[in-house]
């Protein structure tokens, strides 16, 4: 619970983004094309619809995302990351990486990083037995 908030904390003050913004930046920037609706980039960014129109609309603003009716379904929407917006994971994700290292990486030895791995992936399996990475071996 005191993760998320470190996390957000640093990319406040370091990239003026949000983490849940950095999420939407960051999933768009592994996307094909750099596109995604926007009922996927919810479902990857681990927000309701309602809360990435919202942030997708300030990352509007800032020009980093845009937004376009999907042209084979009418009833979606696409976001798309522009340029600035790909210079701008470019720029936020090396101090995003060190931090994550700091605070959860680093302190651990080798065996718990093996021992916290192999959590992990049970707690995923269980959560979603058809995840693609619950599936690889510990």
């Amino acid at each position: 619970m005191r993760l998320q908030p470190a996390l957000d904390a640093q990319l406040k003050r370091d990239a003026g983004v949000s983490h849940f913004e950095y999420q939407i930046l960051a999933a768009l920037s592994e996307s094909p094309e750099r596109t995604l609706r926007m009922s996927a980039l919810a479902e990857l960014a681990e927000g309701s619809l309602s809360r990435l129109s919202y942030a997708v609309g300030r990352l509007e603003k800032a020009q980093w995302v845009r937004r376009i009716p999907d042209p084979a379904d009418g009833r979606s929407t696409l976001a798309i990351l522009t340029s600035a917006g790909w210079d701008k994971v470019v720029d936020t994700a090396p101090g995003h990486v060190t931090e994550v290292r700091r605070l959860v990486i680093d302190p651990l030895t080798k065996a718990q990083l093996r021992q916290m791995t192999a959590i992990n992936r049970r707690v995923l399996a269980a959560i979603d037995p058809e995840d693609a990475y619950s599936r690889f071996p510990a």
